[in-house]
């Protein structure tokens, strides 16, 4: 299977850890929509306010400061700016991010909502299981101010260990009447000087429903992880020295040397003998193996594999997918995940919990074949699931970044389930060969070279950040579009063709 979340995200994000990451810098990627639900505690606070100081239940690292307390805002958005608790909550949005004065703050879906009457609630949980808990806070049929009519529903999730973010759309119209219609959703640092913002979704007029996306920090980090089931839950476990070896150096393995201390690994004393090793702190503790003329830590862990880490009800044991005994090498999608805590294994869009049949036969909503195909895959490891050549990620033909609710002939079979629906289809992947940008990178200007027998409906360039810098309607097959007042740096590039959406990424010299 090859690797397809590059099709849809529209940054890829790598596997982050409390070590080696980029301190400011994230990625904002389109996920499934998923609704965490929990035993929740309520905030009472007044319209406009934020509420008092709230515990995360962990601590979670925000560009690159820890934070164990935030506070809410009956507005939408949480901030680790713990001054602000119990004070006066900015109602009036009329600026993009950057220029708001709120600062270090998180944007689920900030706009101007009224709590006064009592409709809806907005709450907070924690929910999981130690390392990867999430805390999560529900903003549940939130009336606007000036359209008491109109409610928004979202959540917004923090993540343990990772330092995920995630907002997830439920349900979010527009009241044009009331500041002019704007909301946001983002994030912004202490100072305020660098924020991000997924595309579309800085502030402005926009409408939402089932939408998930993540902010997250590119791992640059050498570490190597190695989990297993801890099967007797003492916290010690028996770990495959020779595995560590192989992913270390697969030419040499035997020329790697491994240590229980960096003092060791650093003067090449003490090496670990044997093929397997008993960690000797529970749970969690931290080797050094030599190999290659470098030092790479080796984080061991044992977890209680009757958790179900990602909720998506496959056995936390079934997703050593390998079978090499190690949880955290087994990536399907390639997203820098391993499956044991993703909830897409296969990075398709389409949750695992749905493309998953049990044993017992239970099966969830209309997906009931676990290997629709018959490639011997199944479908939740599978990104095409019905075998049709194209990934299930472009069978989302309404564009909506859930290929679940597409059924183009309306016989109640998901058009990623249907081999004959592509048929009738444009591929995506085709007309993405058909309409190239060029050059890569750029000076001055780009040219969209357009060889399909579609016009192009609309053009969009955004900032790494998510603004919408320039965009173009009804463009000819050829666009010469000038560039060349844009800063250095990397771009996005969204074009609608034939009722398809292309992403494109170029740089600007």
């Amino acid at each position: 299977m090859k690797n397809n979340y590059l099709t849809k995200i529209h940054l890829l994000f790598l596997f982050v850890i409390n070590l080696g990451f980029s301190q400011t810098n994230y990625t904002v990627s389109a996920i499934p929509h998923q609704i965490y639900t929990s035993t929740a505690t309520p905030i009472t606070t007044s319209d406009d306010l934020h509420s008092g100081v709230i515990p995360i239940g962990f601590d979670f690292n925000y560009f690159g400061n820890n934070f164990n307390q935030l506070t809410i805002s009956t507005n939408g958005y949480v901030s680790f700016n713990l001054n602000l608790a119990s004070t006066f909550s900015e109602w009036s949005l009329n600026a993009q991010i950057s220029q708001l004065n709120i600062k270090n703050s998180i944007f689920a879906s900030y706009h101007d909502l009224y709590n006064s009457n009592q409709t809806g609630s907005i709450t907070y949980s924690l929910v999981g299981y130690a390392p990867y808990r999430k805390f999560v806070v529900l903003f549940e049929n939130q009336p606007h101010f000036s359209c008491s009519q109109l409610k928004s529903t979202f959540q917004l999730i923090l993540y343990e260990t990772f330092n995920f973010i995630d907002v997830q759309i439920v349900d979010k119209p527009v009241c044009s009447a009331w500041n002019g219609g704007n909301a946001l959703i983002g994030i912004i640092n202490e100072s305020g000087s660098i924020s991000f913002t997924p595309p579309g979704r800085n502030t402005g007029v926009w409408t939402a429903s089932n939408e998930g996306w993540r902010f997250a920090r590119p791992n640059v980090s050498s570490v190597y992880y190695y989990t297993v089931c801890d099967n007797d839950l003492d916290g010690f476990e028996s770990f495959n020295l020779d595995l560590i070896k192989e992913a270390i150096d697969s030419n040499l393995p035997q020329n790697v040397t491994i240590h229980e201390t960096l003092s060791d690994a650093t003067t090449g004393v003490n090496a670990l003998s044997g093929t397997n090793y008993i960690n000797i702190n529970p749970n969690n503790q931290t080797l050094y193996a030599v190999g290659g003329g470098t030092i790479t830590e080796v984080e061991i862990s044992v977890v209680n594999c009757a958790n179900d880490y990602d909720s998506d009800s496959v056995s936390t044991e079934l997703e050593d997918v390998n079978g090499d005994g190690n949880l955290a090498n087994d990536d399907t999608d390639g997203d820098g995940i391993p499956d044991f805590l993703d909830n897409d294994d296969d990075g398709d869009m389409v949750l695992t919990e749905f493309e998953y049949v049990f044993d017992s036969g239970r099966s969830s909503d209309d997906i009931t074949n676990v290997d629709t195909d018959l490639d011997g895959i199944p479908n939740y490891l599978d990104n095409d699931d019905d075998g049709d050549g194209i990934l299930t990620i472009d069978e989302d033909y309404n564009g909506n970044n859930n290929p679940m609710d597409d059924d183009t002939n309306s016989n109640g079979i998901a058009d990623f389930l249907e081999e004959s629906v592509a048929l009738s289809l444009t591929d995506v992947s085709e007309l993405k060969r058909a309409i190239s940008i060029y050059p890569n990178p750029a000076n001055n200007v780009i040219n969209i070279n357009n060889l399909s027998t579609f016009s192009i409906d609309n053009f969009k360039i955004f900032t790494i950040n998510g603004s919408l810098i320039k965009e173009l309607k009804n463009s000819d097959s050829y666009q010469n579009i000038d560039v060349s007042q844009l800063q250095s740096g990397v771009y996005f590039i969204y074009i609608e063709v034939n009722n398809q959406k292309l992403n494109y990424k170029f740089i600007k010299n």
